[in-house]
């Protein structure tokens, strides 16, 4: 095993970030933002057990944190899809492949994403849940991308507006890596051209 000295964390934090061209958001920041999330859902939801829904695997970080600001008893439950073309692999459609084991009806839900681009897919699975019968139906994401939507999506919880540029870490991806950054960075264009 080696040893963490100064020079081997320099080298491994060199190979964990050499394809991030700047940082946009600090572990810092986003860590303010979401404690100041979890308590405004706190405050809003006090005596009513509300359902935390995610959607694997991108949002684990951000609901993981966010769980641990919230003061009230609250409920946590996941969905998994996939983006699949049948017969036009330029026309994506997207699959439910893990429901909710958790009843919706009659239930206060907050749908909680990492990041909200286009707003197609969200769209989608917010339809499946409303007609389930919530009581209600809101939406917490930490990164939207607001130059993107297509779909209008009232969001009552947002962490951070970001720019139109392709952005890792904190569970955000690129082919599942960068996924474990604890920042948020933009990207170099020569690590997307290499793919």
């Amino acid at each position: 095993m080696e040893i963490m000295t100064p020079s081997v964390l320099q080298r491994a934090q060199t190979e964990l970030t050499g394809g991030i061209g700047r940082i946009l958001l600090s572990e810092a920041e986003i860590h303010q933002r979401v404690r100041e999330m979890g308590s405004q859902i706190s405050n809003d939801y006090a005596g009513l057990n509300p359902l935390l829904v995610g959607v694997l695997k991108g949002v684990m970080f951000f609901i993981s944190d966010l769980l641990r600001t919230i003061t009230i008893p609250v409920t946590l439950d996941f969905m998994a899809i996939s983006h699949y073309a049948p017969q036009h692999p330029q026309k994506k459609s997207v699959r439910l492949i893990k429901d909710l084991d958790e009843t919706v009806e009659g239930r206060h839900l907050i749908f909680v994403e990492d990041m909200i681009d286009t707003g197609l897919t969200l769209s989608y699975l917010l339809r499946i849940l409303k007609a389930r019968n919530p009581i209600s139906l809101e939406v917490c994401t930490l990164f939207n991308k607001p130059d993107h939507r297509l779909a209008d999506i009232p969001l009552k919880y947002k962490g951070f507006d970001l720019p139109d540029r392709f952005v890792v870490g904190y569970g955000l991806d690129y082919r599942e890596a960068y996924r474990h950054l604890p920042f948020v960075g933009e990207l170099k264009p020569e690590v997307l051209q290499l793919t």
